[in-house]
This record gives C-alpha cells, structure tokens and sequence, in this order.
C-alpha cells in the first residue's frame, strides 16, 4: 500500500489527513501514516512517500512518543459506522537544501525536494538501511511529481515491523483538498498508472472546522504529549476501503469534509486537476 525501493508486502494500511490553524504555522495539513511491513528484499529497504508540498524539513515530523496507537484509536472511533468499499469504484551527496538526512523512529529519513538528488545522499545512510534504488523510480517522482516533497524511509530486515506511525505536518498546494499517498508498487520499480491494484485501507479526515455533531470522538490518549496532540482533531470520519482500485492517492475536497460525504473520496492520480468541491 505504498511505493518500496525494493521487493516488499505492505499491509492493514492507515491514513490520516487532517486540516487545521496551528498557532504557530497557520493553515496547515497533518498527514498521519502506519502499515505493517514485510521486507523480502535481500537487505535493507525503504518506502516512498510523496508529499503536495514546496517546503518540508525535519521539524516538520513530528515524534509520536508513547502514543504509539494514536492512529489505531482514529480507527475504533470510526470503525462501528465504517462501510467496506465493493471491488470496483468509479473514481474520479547532494546540498542539504536539496535532501536533508535524519533519523526518525526506525527510519533513517531522506527528505527531498528533488528526488534526483537522493542518489547521492544515500551514502550518508548506515550501510545496514541503505536500499539500493532503481533510478526509473526517482524519474517517475521526479516527471509525475514535481513541486511535490519526497520522503524515503529507509528501514532494515530485523526494524520492518516495529515501526510506530509516520507523524508530519506541512503547508500544502492547495489547502481545500486533503491528498493522502496511497501510490501503490511493492517491486522497486516504477509504478504502473495503467494497472489496478489491491487495496486495504484505513482513510481517516479530521478538521478544525467540523460543526457541532460533526465525525465520531477519538479517546487519545491522555499521556500523549501536548506538542503532538495540538495537531490532531478531537473527531474524525473515516471508511474502510478493500478491494481493487486504480492505482493513485485517495483525496478529497474540505467541503465534501465538512459535510461528511465520504461519497466523495476519490482516486488522485498525477496530472490529474479535481474539480473544484470534487
């Protein structure tokens, strides 16, 4: 359920996007991100995640502490009301100012404004999470994503399925639209636009703008630390999606949010320009 540098199962995917005025950097996206990891390469590996934003360093993931569950308590919160998706839908050595190396939980981290960059940091990672890397893979984020930052979270055999979930925040392009990365290609290849794929999703959406009534209440956890749970909402909606899809990212518009019309949930795929509310 996400892009690997290397031959990889993913699994029980969760999502978060979530929409808010934070005090200190305005109108902001959170993207909230978890799987189970089955590494199948024959040393470390790494995963893909491409992000709609100009501007993007390490101060912008956050740390989930002890609060290791805060997405799976998104999931109970919605889980009760949440409707599976049928098979088939109609779905709409680089300068660090180019890629910045940091650990992150299991992760050592390459951020990237330009993914054709990411060759040349890779020295800078321990020898026992360098992945090697396909340079078609770097092309495709490179031509399909530019403008967009790129996250590779390089991992080894013996950490794939330890990792707590993936926390960050970051202006976006376009603030009315909630985009959650969900490009799917487990080989180390480029993925394949043309060809559906198997999908087992959580998608979760939280706003600071819900009206009253609005979504189900999360029960955080009441140890989480303060700097992490001023970005997360008090309710969120959500839905279970399983299946076959086209491959691409889920996405949806902050109206459609705020009228809780998971209708509306669709199928982003590069190029691609939603109509406005879509």
């Amino acid at each position: 359920m996400c892009v690997s540098m290397d031959q990889a199962e993913f699994s029980g995917t969760t999502l978060y996007a979530g929409r808010l005025r934070h005090p200190l950097h305005g109108l902001i996206h959170v993207l909230g991100y978890q799987n189970t990891a089955v590494n199948l390469a024959d040393g470390p590996n790494a995963m893909l995640l491409h992000l709609p934003t100009y501007r993007m360093t390490r101060q912008n993931f956050l740390s989930v502490g002890r609060s290791s569950d805060v997405l799976e308590r998104m999931v109970d919160a919605v889980r009760p009301r949440s409707v599976a998706a049928p098979d088939e839908i109609a779905w709409m050595g680089a300068a660090p100012a180019e890629v910045e190396v940091f650990e992150h939980d299991i992760y050592t981290v390459l951020l990237a404004r330009d993914p054709n960059a990411i060759p040349a940091a890779l020295a800078e990672v321990a020898e026992h999470r360098r992945p090697g890397l396909d340079p078609a893979l770097l092309r495709f984020y490179a031509e399909r994503y530019p403008g967009h930052a790129v996250a590779v979270c390089c991992f080894d055999n013996a950490q794939a399925a330890q990792a707590k979930p993936l926390m960050m925040w970051y202006e976006p392009h376009d603030p009315e639209l909630l985009t959650l990365p969900a490009l799917d290609c487990h080989t180390g290849q480029a993925p394949d636009l043309d060809s559906p794929v198997a999908v087992d999703h959580w998608v979760l959406f939280g706003t600071d703008e819900a009206p009253e009534g609005w979504g189900e209440a999360v029960d955080h956890d009441p140890a989480m630390r303060h700097d992490l749970r001023r970005f997360l909402p008090d309710t969120v909606v959500g839905r279970s999606f399983r299946g076959t899809l086209p491959n691409g990212d889920f996405a949806l518009g902050h109206g459609d949010l705020l009228s809780g019309d998971l209708d509306r949930v669709f199928r982003l795929r590069p190029g691609f320009t939603p109509d406005a509310g879509a």
